[in-house]
């Protein structure tokens, strides 16, 4: 709760406070559409609560790890009738990365061990320009690969949600 406040993201990766920087324009567009779409239907549908890339989650080993997009099932919040001003324990059921130039392979390997780690159940890798999704339910391998003629799904975890991916990669149209 003490981080700097200048604008930038941070997450505490094994006691190194890590600056995740600003993201460019697509990034931003791709994480607000997303958002805006699981916000609608998991509020609507009474699911449980949505966070943007400003919420930090406390891991196991003390990480503070603040995913693009997440979210809690609500059996995970029972008894919470407000959330705290602080941190939630353990990751979201879904964790959701949307790719900066700047992401490494590794960097992005380690936070899907940590979330799965964590509690995470389903998360979901997406590459604004390559125009594709990775959808992995554990941190070993994807599951599936998921092209803009496909639609992303919530499974389980966010039972009923669908999108299709196309509508995360479509340009501006005004």
């Amino acid at each position: 709760m003490a981080l700097p406040q200048d604008g930038h993201r941070y997450e505490i990766v094994n006691g190194e406070l890590i600056d995740m920087g600003n993201s460019g324009a697509l990034h931003g567009y791709v994480c607000s559409l997303l958002l805006t779409a699981l916000a609608s239907y998991s509020l609507s549908n009474k699911l449980g609560a949505i966070f943007d890339s400003s919420t930090a989650f406390t891991m196991k080993n003390g990480n503070k790890r603040s995913p693009d997009i997440s979210f809690f099932a609500k059996e995970r919040l029972q008894g919470i009738t407000e959330l705290p001003t602080g941190f939630l324990d353990g990751a979201p059921d879904l964790a959701v990365e949307v790719l900066s130039p700047g992401n490494t392979v590794e960097e992005i390997h380690d936070k899907l061990v940590e979330y799965f780690e964590n509690g995470t159940r389903l998360a979901w890798i997406i590459h604004p320009n390559e125009h594709y999704i990775l959808a992995y339910r554990c941190a070993q391998e994807p599951d599936r690969l998921l092209k803009s003629i496909d639609s992303l799904d919530g499974e389980e975890v966010v039972p009923g949600f669908t999108l299709p991916v196309a509508d995360l990669f479509q340009g501006l149209s005004f």
